[in-house]
This record gives structure tokens, C-alpha cells and sequence, in this order.
């Protein structure tokens, strides 16, 4: 029985890469016999210039029938000045978030060892590094009601947001972790800022009750203000951290920097049957847009992440991580990872090489 998997290339720099990520599924699902179907769509900005939304319907009813979804980004300044806010990009990549129900957000940060010498940190800090960030998605601060910008009575605009979670939010996030910790070296760091916000007081209470159904888990909290310093001090000493939404977003863009470059990272954002969007955890990068200088790698890794987490089929997974892993060590590298006495290649050479270790493996 064939698998659809819907293609949303996006903004900016996300037709680029999600090209290239596209190129090396075709040469694995011909290799392997997967029986994938693709079908294209439109979100973020590339819909509002055709449809006048972000998220158009065709697209979503496409997103339900999909069995995975593949983006490559939205955004850009062109439509940062849109009167209506609904009107813009990001409204349609959080619409795709709720409208699945996708609340749990895997974020791997993991550094190849061909790309020590491009982390930001020292080699002997980094090497080895492999964290997983399981963020929640689909609540907290991004998504409280109710919000917006308001006029005083003394004649001041005051901006509001609400920071809220439920205790089901917060459990079914918390399972995520725990069995990915299961999974991985058994410890987990939950992330919060119980000494200031009532909702990670709950946060970290719920945590420790459902930790007794995971004895095999050592669980730990920590400050986020604290854990960001921990990630640039000592990064080796999380392996699975587990947090809200809006700090998640930070702490694993943080991370990103420590693998050498935010090109690397890939993601998953997972329903409760595992049915998923995966995507680069970088942005649409307008600057570079059309240029080939972005880094497809991060969304090659992203429909490896789709083919496991979502498609069952790990073996295929495995095969595209093992030959990103052979083109790092051929010393290719797009400009963002680029170091002295290795070649510059562009982003389609970059994802071509991909396919060119595929084909021949």
C-alpha cells in the first residue's frame, strides 16, 4: 500500500533544500521499493501571494490525507508588514501545528564528528555531542488566549500574552520524553521556571508524579535561564531535556550552534498515532535565498527523521544518515560549515553528493 507524503517547499530558501531532500527520497524509494507518493502544496507566504492565506484549505485537507509532511520553511520580510497578522507565513505553519495536533516537538542536536572544527565551542566540549529536545508545540505561550495589543486608559498600548498549560498538555509531552529517554542513555532533564511561573509549578509537579511510572528514567529540572548556560558550558551532560514551547524554541536553536551550524539540525513535530511534519529547524533565510548557499542537509535528515518516526521504514532512515556521514567525510561542505582545506560545494552539489553515496552504497 503506498504512502503519501505531502511536499510544502515554502519560503525563501525552503524550495532549495526541500528540493534536494525530494532528489534523495526519489533515489530511496526506488532503491528500496517504499512505494512513496508525493504530492505539492502551499503554505506561508507562497500561498498568501496565490490564495490570500497563509494556510489555504486545499492544503489542509491535504495535510489530513497525507501519511507525513515534508516543509522546508516560511517567512520572509515581503510579508512582514502585512496589516492582518492571520495574513501572515508563520500563521500557517502554526495552523498546521493545531490543526494536526502536533504538540510533540523532537529536535536532535547531534554533532557529526567530521564538523567538530565548525561547533562554536571547543572540540573537546562538543565532540561526541547527542541531545534530543522534546519540545511541546501546540500550547503555552504562543498559543494562550487571550492576547493582542490593547490602548489604556491612560492613552499607553500595552501588549498581553498568556502563558498556560493543562495537566493533559503537560502529560502527554512528558510521556513523549520519558520514552525517548527510555530509548537513549535514561536520563532526563526537564526545563522550566518553577521559581517564578505558576505554570511550570504545575509543570514540574506533573513531572515528578509520572516519573514513579518510569523508574528506569533519572530524572532532573533546571532553570532555563540556567540550562541555556549549561548548553554552551557543558552540553554533554543532557541527553534528553524536555520543555515548553516557547523555551524549547530558544534552548534548541541554542543547541543548533553546537553541531557546527543550524543547517544540521533537523526536526519532528509528532500527533499521538506518531502521524508527523518534519522540517530544518533553521528559517527561511531570504538573504541567501536563490544564491545556492544554503545547506540542504538539515532537510535531507528531516525525511530520513519522516521515513523512521513516521513511515516505518528505518532501514531507508538509515541509509540517508549513513551517507551524510560519507559526504562530510569526502571534506564537502556548504558555506556554512565551511572550514580550511575543505571544498565549498553549493546546494544542490551538496544534495547531488547525498545521492551520488545512496546510488552508489
Amino acid at each position: 500500500m503506498s504512502k503519501n507524503v505531502l511536499i510544502l517547499p515554502g519560503d525563501g530558501i525552503g524550495p532549495e533544500i526541500v528540493t534536494e531532500a525530494v532528489k534523495v527520497l526519489n533515489v530511496i524509494n526506488d532503491k528500496l521499493s517504499l512505494d512513496l507518493d508525493f504530492v505539492d502544496g502551499l503554505v506561508g507566504g507562497a500561498a498568501y501571494d496565490v490564495h490570500g492565506t497563509p494556510l489555504p484549505d486545499e492544503t489542509m485537507e491535504k495535510a489530513h490525507a497525507a501519511d507525513a509532511i515534508l516543509l522546508g520553511a516560511v517567512g520572509g520580510p515581503k510579508w512582514d508588514n502585512l496589516e492582518n497578522r492571520d495574513h501572515r507565513p508563520e500563521k500557517g505553519l502554526l495552523g498546521l501545528r493545531s490543526g494536526l495536533e502536533l504538540f510533540g516537538n523532537l529536535r536532535p542536536a547531534i554533532l557529526y564528528p567530521q564538523l567538530a572544527d565548525a561547533s562554536s565551542l571547543k572540540p573537546e566540549v562538543v565532540s561526541g555531542l547527542d541531545i534530543l529536545i522534546v519540545r511541546e508545540l501546540t500550547g503555552g505561550i504562543y498559543f494562550g488566549q487571550p492576547r493582542g495589543i490593547r490602548m489604556l486608559e491612560n492613552g499607553e498600548r500595552e501588549g498581553y500574552n498568556t502563558y498556560v498549560y493543562s495537566e493533559s498538555e503537560i502529560r502527554r509531552i512528558a510521556k513523549v520524553a520519558f520514552e525517548s529517554a527510555q530509548k537513549r542513555n535514561k536520563k532526563l532533564c526537564s526545563v522550566d521556571k518553577a521559581n517564578v511561573l505558576e505554570v511550570t509549578v504545575l509543570w514540574r509537579e506533573i513531572l515528578e508524579e509520572m516519573s514513579k511510572d518510569y523508574p528506569d528514567v533519572e530524572l532532573s529540572h533546571m532553570y532555563v535561564d540556567n540550562a541555556a548556560m549549561q548548553l554552551v558550558r557543558a552540553p554533554k551532560q543532557f541527553d534528553v531535556m524536555v520543555t515548553g514551547n516557547m523555551f524549547g524554541d530558544i534552548l534548541s536553536d541554542a543547541a543548533a550552534m553546537l553541531t557546527g551550524s543550524i543547517g544540521m539540525l533537523p526536526s519532528a513535530s509528532l500527533n499521538q498515532s506518531n502521524k508527523g511534519m518534519y522540517e530544518p529547524c533553521h528559517g527561511s533565510a531570504p538573504d541567501i535565498a536563490g544564491k545556492g548557499l544554503a545547506n540542504p542537509l538539515a532537510t535531507i535528515l528531516s525525511a530520513a527523521m519522516m521515513l523512521r518516526y513516521s513511515l516505518e521504514e528505518s532501514k531507508a532512515a538509515d541509509e540517508i544518515e549513513a551517507a551524510v556521514s560519507r559526504v562530510l567525510d569526502q571534506g564537502l561542505r556548504t558555506a556554512d560549515i565551511m572550514s580550511e582545506g575543505m571544498q565549498q560545494v553549493s546546494t544542490a552539489e551538496m544534495g547531488d553528493a547525498v545521492v551520488a553515496q545512496l546510488t552508489e552504497a
